[in-house]
């Protein structure tokens, strides 16, 4: 059974468990402990504890010691990416991936001492000069998704503990072996204990972290009703949070787009990590006379699409996370069905061990449908039409969403109004996937985030201390 890290040490709990799965076979990998407030109360007082000295530990010692994390990674990159998928699912490719952009967000945290800078401004008045420093909050936590269980604890804790403060992570309890191992890199990196405490569990110890009264800031990534209750809770108790829900992202293919580019970027885009992630492309429209080559196209190419475990030389798609989780996405596909789309390619009926779903089409679909406007998160693309591009527009912000949207197009001039127009935070032009990388924030809008500051980027690091302002005459 998976541990907590309270302090430096790691503790097993007498709690009730969940198991772990391997994804690809079905088979129980580990066991996991559905820690609750007792756990959390111990984790934030070893991390309450660890803060008056942390918070005083020079700003170059903290850099230092996370350089050495960031070697500890690369040292064990193959490791890590194995171990996502071992217990994720997507393929190595993916996995490894993952772990790339992680290491990067490490890289933009060592930058503290640029980031961290405050602001002076001599003789404001007479004889007065003005200064701005940044101080950590205290103890914050950390509540990563599954379907990212390197890279999202990674967007989280390396920035929160370079600033000064000390951290609670609380991975999923899906895919919980990816934040143990970085823990353990964590502290072989030289980190005093308590900087870094790891709780496991679900719904309760999530929000025994989120209403505890020493908690003072919290980042989420999950689902939207989870962000919202997140955001919710948090502000009740007054904290500051960080919220990223769910998705809807529109792939917009205009008359001029270069179908050989756009076509492999919107099937990485919808089938890449099996469709389980935030900046998935969830509905491909068709602008203009494009839509039936567009269409074909899609179909053609998903169809040759290779399902299977994600350690199989070739494959490009991976399971589903969990066979209830499948059958959710498959529950969508039914519904799209009865709602009068076409299936274009289906994707049941995968037989064998494992939670697989091969990649699906739905054709003719609408905003006004539940699959045309609702987070599937699998391997589930929908094809709409439009007679223009402000019809596009239009089916793109009708959805309550707004993480990413992209064009595909040769037009300056459209993809500026694209730019202008669509409700989303994170814009594509030719490109599926619109991920920003670690030194811009990960912009999401409308319900796709509840709160103000954004994961990392300057966001984080504004996130993560708070701003005092010193005015002084001599």
């Amino acid at each position: 059974m998976v541990k907590n890290l309270i302090g430096a040490e790691w503790q097993e709990v007498s709690r009730p468990t969940l198991p772990v799965y391997n994804p690809a076979t079905g088979e129980v990998i580990e066991e996991v402990p559905l820690s609750g407030k007792e756990e959390v109360d111990r984790a934030v007082a070893a991390a309450l504890r660890a803060f008056e000295v942390w918070s005083r530990t020079p700003l170059m010692e903290r850099v230092r010691l996370m350089f050495r994390f960031k070697e500890l990674l690369e040292k064990y990159f193959e490791d890590l990416a194995r171990l996502v998928t071992l217990h994720h699912g997507k393929t190595l490719e993916e996995a490894r991936g993952e772990v790339r952009r992680g290491i990067e967000v490490v890289d933009f945290a060592c930058g503290a001492p640029t980031l961290l800078q405050g602001r002076t401004l001599r003789e404001v008045t007479g004889g007065v000069d003005q200064n701005l420093f940044h101080y950590p909050l205290g103890v914050v936590a950390g509540i990563p998704p599954f379907n990212f269980p390197v890279m999202i604890p990674l967007w989280m804790f390396p920035i929160a503990v370079v600033a000064g403060n000390t951290f609670v992570l609380k991975p999923s309890e899906r895919t919980p072996l990816g934040a143990v191992r970085l823990a353990e890199l964590f502290l072989e990196a030289g980190f005093p204990e308590g900087v870094l405490n790891l709780v496991h569990g679900a719904q309760e110890a999530a929000e025994a972290l989120v209403s505890h009264p020493e908690v003072k800031a919290v980042q989420f990534v999950g689902s939207e009703p989870v962000a919202r209750r997140i955001y919710q809770l948090a502000a009740q108790h007054g904290k500051r949070v960080s919220a990223a829900g769910g998705a809807k992202n529109h792939l917009v293919v205009m008359p001029d787009a270069n179908l050989d580019q756009a076509i492999p970027a919107i099937l990485n885009s919808a089938f890449g990590n099996a469709g389980e992630r935030c900046l998935a492309g969830s509905v491909a429209v068709g602008v203009g006379g494009v839509g039936p080559e567009l269409l074909e196209r899609i179909v053609e190419s998903a169809r040759r699409l290779r399902v299977g475990p994600g350690w199989e030389e070739g494959v490009q798609v991976g399971p589903l996370i969990r066979e209830e989780h499948r059958r959710r996405v498959v529950g969508y596909i039914q519904k799209g069905l009865e709602e009068g789309a076409r299936l274009a390619l289906d994707g049941r009926g995968i037989e064998g061990k494992g939670f697989f779903l091969g990649p699906t089409v739905l054709d003719r679909v609408s905003p006004r449908m539940v699959v045309g406007r609702e987070e599937i998160f699998g391997p589930v693309l929908s094809v709409s039409y439009a007679q223009d591009l402000e019809e596009a527009i239009a089916q793109a912000n009708a959805v309550p969403y707004g993480n990413m949207a992209t064009l595909f197009t040769q037009s300056g001039r459209a993809a500026r109004e694209f730019r202008e127009r669509v409700q989303a935070g994170m814009v594509g032009i030719n490109v599926g996937v619109a991920q920003p990388f670690a030194f811009y924030p990960f912009s999401g809008w409308r319900n796709s985030f509840f709160g103000d500051l954004h994961p990392h980027g300057p966001d984080a690091f504004l996130f993560y201390t708070q701003r005092k302002v010193v005015v002084e005459r001599w």
